[in-house]
């Protein structure tokens, strides 16, 4: 039994003093792959060096859309040299974020098309990020939908046929929203808040979501997982994401572990040698 833990910012300050042990404890709860997201040009370097340190561990560079005011052609080749690294699976963390208002929405949309070309030019799948100002106002949903379909296609022509082309990390949309993904290509991630006591809406919706286009992550070091709200997340968690899960959906533990693993070895073309694939199917 395996788990993949598709969206974790392990090389956060939160993890200085005991990233070893957090490791440790990821692959002692069964997770077999981490995928740990850059925010930044730094940060991309800084994933790149734990990449190479832990076979476990995979990266993805980008620069987020809170950190992008700088963004620039400059930016562009200095990621196109990071995603030579042959532990890179993805560009991201890069999307839309209309809630901390730190840069313009017009600014974002560009670092955000930038960045999807760049997946384009690469045949690398991407990792979206997507906050709204507040609930009940989708505007920030709704561009990031419609950038996907724009840009989207771009990324298809270079993946595999069928291959899953990204994942909309931390999903809160509605079914309607989830189809849209669904018809660009995309995956939907789902972490602690599914656990969540109070997460009715969420609860209602998880059940309709595709099973096939699923994954599980953390989001450690934040949005722990009941019971440990409001404390440090990480990666050894997953197994209470994917439990919480599995209830909903009245499977076993171990149907949600191997399919949200299948899922993300489609996804990001990852040949792990702790994952059997055959075996799986």
């Amino acid at each position: 039994m395996y788990y993949c833990d598709t969206h974790c910012h392990l090389d956060l300050r939160q993890f200085d003093v005991d990233r070893a042990l957090v490791i440790g404890r990821a692959a002692a709860a069964c997770v077999r792959i981490i995928i740990v997201p850059a925010i930044d040009l730094d940060s991309c370097r800084r994933v790149l060096a734990l990449a190479d340190q832990h076979p476990d561990i995979y990266a993805a560079v980008g620069v987020h859309p809170n950190d992008c005011a700088d963004f620039d052609d400059e930016t562009v080749y200095a990621l196109r040299r990071l995603a030579q690294h042959p532990k890179v699976v993805a560009i991201g963390e890069i999307g839309l974020d209309y809630y901390w208002r730190k840069v313009p929405p017009g600014r974002q949309k560009q670092a955000m098309a930038a960045q999807m070309a760049l997946a384009a030019e690469l045949g690398l799948p991407v990792i979206l990020h997507s906050r709204n100002t507040r609930p009940e106002d989708r505007s920030c949903t709704t561009d990031l939908l419609s950038e996907i379909a724009q840009l989207g296609p771009m990324i298809r022509k270079q993946r595999p046929i069928g291959a899953i082309t990204g994942v909309w990390h931390a999903f809160s949309g509605d079914l309607a929203e989830a189809r849209q993904a669904y018809d660009l290509g995309l995956a939907l991630g789902l972490g602690g808040p599914v656990t969540f006591q109070n997460a009715r809406r969420l609860h209602a919706l998880a059940p309709s979501l595709r099973r096939d286009r699923l994954l599980l992550e953390t989001d450690a070091p934040y949005l722990a997982p009941h019971p440990h709200r409001g404390q440090r997340n990480e990666p050894a968690y997953v197994p209470l994401i994917a439990q919480a899960l599995a209830g909903l959906y009245h499977v076993s533990i171990e149907e949600i572990g191997v399919q949200t693993s299948m899922t993300v070895l489609d996804c990001f073309g990852i040949a792990h040698e702790g994952i059997n694939l055959g075996e799986a199917r």
